[in-house]
C-alpha cells in the first residue's frame, strides 16, 4: 500500500518527563543518544552520538562537513565551545574579485568557494575528550550502523530534500551522494549512505584526526583542487575549536547565556535587555501589543548585530558595550508602541541547522547545534567519505565598504555565524538547555519562546508549539498561518509588512528544550521537541 503522508489534522505533542533526556529533530538521533546513556554514558556522550546520527538522517541541515557550537553545564559551571570554521589561507577580497568580479558583496553561495574549514567533527572530539565517559568510537556506532543499513525517509526532511534538488544537483558529488535513482528519495523509501559510514569509521578510529590530518583530509584537498577550490592540508591541520566563556543577559530574574561573537546569539540578549524595560506580562500573550513590542526589540537587536558582529579579533565594539544596560534602555526608548519602524544601528561606544539537547541524572546538560548553513550547505559532497560541506564562507563580506567592515574576509578568519545554542540559569544554577534552528530565526526563536515561558508561564512544549513570527528586513515580517487573525491585522495596521507563510520548516525554525525540574536524580527534567520537524524527545 502507498500511504498519503500529508497530515490533514493538527497533531499535538505533550511534554516528556524523565531523569535522563535527549531531544533532537530526528527520532533515530534521539534514540542513539539514549542508547549511549543506557550504556553508561553521560549527556555529552549522548549529544555527540545524536549529532553524528543527524549528519546521516538530516543531511539537508547538517553533515560531516558542518560547523558546531556548544554550551555545556558540567555539574559545576558553564563552558562554551566555538567550532566554527575559518577561511582558507588563500581567501582575501582580491581572491574573490579576481574569480567573480569586483561587484560582488559576498563569496558565492554554493560550491567550494563557500566552504570554510569545517568544525563539527573537532567539536565532537573535543567534547568527548574533555567531558565524555565512553570511548569515542562507541559514540559513532549508531551513525555508522544507520548509514550502512539505511533508514526510511521521513516526511519533513524529504520535502526539503526534494526542494533543494533542482538547485544543487549539478554540484560536485551531490547527485552521487543524495540522488539515488537520479532523484530525491520519496517518503518511506530506504536511503543508504555507505560513503558516510566509511567516513564515520575513519573518524571513530582516529578520534576525529583523520578529518584534519589523515585520509579524509587528503580526500577533501584533492576534491577541492579538482573542482576549483583552494582548501589545503595546512588549512585543515591548523584548525582547532576554541573553548570560550558564554556571554549573558539577565531577564526576569534569570540569565540567558549565549556563545560570544562571531555568532549572532548576542541578538537574543540585546532584545531581552530591551524588553526588560517593559511590562511584557501585562500584555495579552498572543495579542498585538506583546508581539509588536517583541518584533521591535528584535529589529533593534539585529540592527546592531549586522553592523558590528564578526570574528571578535576584528570587532571594534565589545559585547559588553552592546549589552550595557544604559545603552539598551536608550534603544528601548526608540520603540513606538503603536508604530513599526525601520531601525538603524546605534552607537554602543561610551565616550537553514540542527539543534539538540541532552541532560542526565547527574546534572550534566548539553546545548549543542551544528549546521551546513543553507539547505545542504555548499552542495559539495566529497564522495569517497560522504563529507557534505557547509557554505559558511557566504557569511563573509568581500567589500571593504560594506555594512560591517569587521566581517571582511581574511585568511584564518571566522565569518559572521548564525547557529547558536542557548542556556538558561538562575542564581548561578542550571535551568534550561535549549535552541531554535533556522538562520536568523534562531535568536528570534530564543527570545519568543523564552518570553512565553518567563513572562507568561507557558510550559516548554506550549512555548515551542506557539505560532511564531520572523523579522526579515526593514518592515518585512513573516508570520505562521495559525497566528491569531486579529493580531495579524493589528500588526499590519501598525505598519508591519506582514506576510503569512505556510512553510514552518523554512521560515520559523524548530526547537528542542530541556527544563530542569529540580534535583535531576529525584524530579528530573521536562523536555519538548518541535512538531515543525520530524523530531522527538526521549528519556528514561
Amino acid at each position: 500500500m502507498t500511504f498519503d503522508f500529508n497530515t490533514p489534522y493538527a497533531s499535538h505533542r505533550l511534554p516528556l518527563f524523565a531523569r535522563n533526556v535527549v531531544s533532537t529533530s530526528h527520532p533515530l538521533a534521539a534514540q542513539a543518544g539514549l542508547r549511549m546513556m543506557l550504556k553508561g554514558g553521560n549527556a555529552v556522550d549522548a549529544a555527540v552520538a545524536a549529532a553524528a546520527v543527524l549528519t546521516v538522517t538530516e543531511p539537508v541541515s547538517c553533515g560531516l562537513g558542518s560547523d558546531a557550537f556548544c554550551i555545556l553545564w558540567d555539574g559545576q559551571k558553564l563552558h562554551g565551545l566555538n567550532a566554527s570554521g575559518h577561511a582558507p589561507q588563500t581567501w582575501t577580497p582580491e581572491y574573490f574579485h579576481r574569480k567573480y568580479g569586483a561587484h560582488e558583496l559576498n563569496p558565492p553561495k554554493r560550491g567550494w568557494d563557500s566552504v570554510t574549514v569545517p568544525g563539527a567533527v573537532s567539536a565532537w572530539a573535543a567534547l568527548s575528550e574533555r567531558f565524555g565517559k565512553l570511548p569515542f568510537a562507541d559514540l559513532m556506532e549508531p551513525a555508522i550502523e544507520i548509514a550502512e543499513r539505511g533508514y526510511l525517509m521521513p516526511v519533513v526532511v524529504q520535502q526539503k530534500w526534494a526542494a533543494a534538488t533542482p538547485l544543487l544537483q549539478d554540484l560536485p558529488g551531490f547527485a552521487q551522494s543524495f540522488l539515488p535513482w537520479g532523484r530525491a528519495p520519496n517518503v518511506g523509501e530506504l536511503f543508504q549512505f555507505k560513503a558516510a559510514a566509511r567516513g564515520l569509521k575513519a573518524i571513530a578510529q582516529s578520534k576525529g584526526r583523520a578529518f584534519y590530518e589523515g585520509e579524509i583530509a587528503q580526500a577533501l584537498v584533492q576534491f577541492s583542487a579538482q573542482h576549483g577550490g583552494s582548501m589545503s592540508l595546512q588549512d585543515l591541520a591548523q584548525y582547532r575549536p576554541e573553548w570560550v566563556t558564554p556571554i549573558e543577559q539577565k531577564y526576569r530574574g534569570y540569565s540567558l547565556h549565549e556563545i560570544p561573537p562571531n555568532g549572532q546569539g548576542i541578538a537574543a540578549l540585546i532584545a531581552l535587555g530591551i524588553l526588560e524595560n517593559f511590562d511584557v506580562a501585562g500584555m495579552a500573550v498572543d495579542g498585538v501589543d506583546s508581539q509588536h513590542l517583541q518584533i521591535e526589540a528584535m529589529k533593534l537587536a539585529f540592527a546592531d548585530v549586522y553592523r558590528y558582529v564578526a570574528d571578535p579579533r576584528s570587532m571594534d565594539i565589545t559585547p559588553a558595550q552592546m549589552l550595557d544596560p544604559a545603552y539598551l534602555k536608550s534603544r528601548a526608548n526608540l520603540i513606538d508602541l503603536k508604530k513599526a519602524q525601520n531601525f538603524q544601528a546605534g552607537n554602543p561606544v561610551k565616550g537553514g541547522t540542527i539543534y539538540l539537547t541532552a541532560a542526565d541524572e547527574n546534572g550534566m546538560m548539553v546545548s549543542f547545534i551544528q549546521s551546513n548553513y543553507m539547505g545542504f550547505g555548499s552542495g559539495v559532497v566529497e564522495p569517497t567519505y560522504g563529507i557534505s560541506l557547509q557554505n559558511r564562507g557566504f557569511g563573509f563580506s568581500v567589500n571593504p565598504n560594506g555594512l560591517n567592515p569587521a566581517n571582511l574576509v581574511a585568511p584564518g578568519k571566522r565569518p559572521f555565524h548564525t547557529i547558536i545554542p542557548a542556556f538558561l540559569t538562575q542564581g548561578g544554577q542550571p535551568v534550561m538547555s535549549y535552541g531554535v534552528m533556522g538562520g536568523n530565526m534562531q535568536p528570534q526563536g530564543h527570545m519568543q519562546t523564552l518570553v512565553r515561558m518567563l513572562d507568561y508561564k507557558q510550559n516548554p512544549q506550549a512555548a515551542c508549539d506557539a505560532p511564531r513570527w520572523r523579522f526579515n528586513e526593514g518592515l518585512s515580517i513573516n508570520a505562521e498561518a495559525d497566528m491569531n487573525a486579529q493580531t495579524v491585522q493589528g500588526l499590519n495596521q501598525r505598519g508591519h509588512q506582514l506576510e503569512v507563510i505556510n512553510d514552518s520548516y523554512q521560515d520559523f525554525g524548530a526547537g528542542q528544550f530541556i527544563w530542569r525540574m529540580g534535583d535531576p536524580k529525584v524530579q528530573g527534567y521536562v523536555a519538548a521537541s518541535d512538531a515543525r520537524r520530524d523530531g522527538q524527545a526521549v528519556g528514561f
